[in-house]
């Protein structure tokens, strides 16, 4: 079974917009000929012109435990639903929440008919998070995110303790950026990872992501 590969485009320039829609099709295109599973994670904004154009799987990068009504300026479940994600990131480390707004966000998430991939700082974190019943947990040392070094290299107990504690398909994250990194994390018994920087800021992602799935 190949290795999850979550691609997270936060707001990079070299990720929003029209650049979001190309750089979505070069995982596409890497995801068939390598035929690998590679998901991305894009803004509310660009859902639609992402999901029109690829066939791999869109996830929007945040939604709000809201209702459809008088919330202007939220993101709405049910919205990007419509628009074309399957599933939405929650608790992100540039974007975490409380205890009860991550339930509430959660059970929104579902009641829309999203899956969900709960990000978590650690390990007991994640295995609270598991609790919510995810589609994935995604353990992310904060302090390692956007680096050079990978949790994999710099932090293997993170994975094999997350390994043990979180009752969920685990995904691992923070300064993923080569192929032994997925490999590591693999073989300790994680799903696949969950990156960004290092396909989205990179000068040649197809390149990149190519070597990343092997």
């Amino acid at each position: 079974m190949k290795p999850v590969i979550v691609i997270n485009f936060k707001t990079y320039p070299e990720a929003t917009g029209a650049k979001a829609e190309a750089l979505a099709k070069i995982c596409d295109d890497v995801a068939r000929e390598c035929k690998a599973d590679i998901r991305v994670a894009v803004q509310a904004a660009d859902i639609y012109r992402v999901a029109k154009s690829v066939k791999i799987p869109v996830y929007a990068e945040h939604v709000d435990p809201i209702t459809p009504g008088r919330n202007t300026g939220y993101i709405l479940p049910e919205a990007v639903k419509a628009e074309g994600a399957i599933g939405t990131l929650l608790n992100h480390s540039e974007h975490r929440l409380d205890e009860k707004t991550l339930e509430a966000s959660v059970d929104a998430a579902k009641k829309a008919g999203l899956k969900v991939i709960i990000c978590a700082p650690t390990p007991e974190a994640g295995a609270h998070a598991a609790l919510l019943k995810p589609e994935f947990v995604a353990v992310e040392p904060p302090e390692l995110i956007a680096g050079k070094v990978s949790v994999s290299e710099a932090e293997p107990e993170v994975i094999t303790k997350s390994v043990k504690l979180v009752k969920a398909p685990l995904l691992v994250g923070a300064g993923i950026h080569e192929r032994k990194d997925v490999e590591i994390a693999v073989k300790l018994g994680a799903k696949g990872v969950l990156l960004a920087s290092d396909i989205t800021t990179a000068k040649d992602p197809e390149k990149e992501l190519r070597e990343l799935c092997g």
